[in-house]
C-alpha cells in the first residue's frame, strides 16, 4: 500500500461542470482542500461528486464568492471509493482557479 499526496488543479474554460480528479480503481482517496481563488468580480462555484457504486452526482458544496478572496468550500475531509469523480462547476471562466489536495490510498505495492 502507499500514500500518494497529489494536488490537482481547476482554470475553467467552460460554465459546465470538470472533472478534475477521479479516484482509480485500485485506490481511495481523501480530498483535504477544495481553494479557490477569485481575483475579481462575483461567481458561483459548486463542486461534484459523481459516485461511481451508485451511478448518481450530488452537489456536495457551494460558495458565493466576491474577489479577490481566497476561500476552501471542503469543509471537511471527503472521501471518495474507487472509480468516484469529483468536479468543478463556475459561473465564470475569467478570474478563478482552484487547488484541490488529495491524499490517493493505492492498494498496490509501489516496489512492485
Amino acid at each position: 500500500m502507499a500514500n500518494i499526496y497529489k494536488n490537482k488543479f481547476y482554470e475553467p474554460t467552460v460554465t459546465t461542470a470538470i472533472t478534475v480528479y477521479t479516484c482509480p480503481s485500485n485506490a481511495t482517496a481523501i480530498v483535504q482542500n477544495i481553494q479557490l481563488s477569485n481575483t475579481s468580480g462575483s461567481k458561483n462555484v459548486t463542486a461534484k461528486l459523481n459516485d461511481s457504486s451508485a451511478s448518481a452526482t450530488y452537489s456536495i458544496a457551494y460558495a458565493s464568492i466576491t474577489g479577490p478572496t481566497i476561500c476552501n468550500i471542503a469543509k471537511g475531509p471527503i472521501v471518495l471509493e474507487e472509480n468516484d469523480a469529483l468536479s468543478l462547476e463556475s459561473t465564470t471562466t475569467s478570474g478563478i482557479t482552484a487547488v484541490l489536495s488529495i491524499l490517493e490510498i493505492s492498494r498496490e505495492d509501489q516496489n512492485g
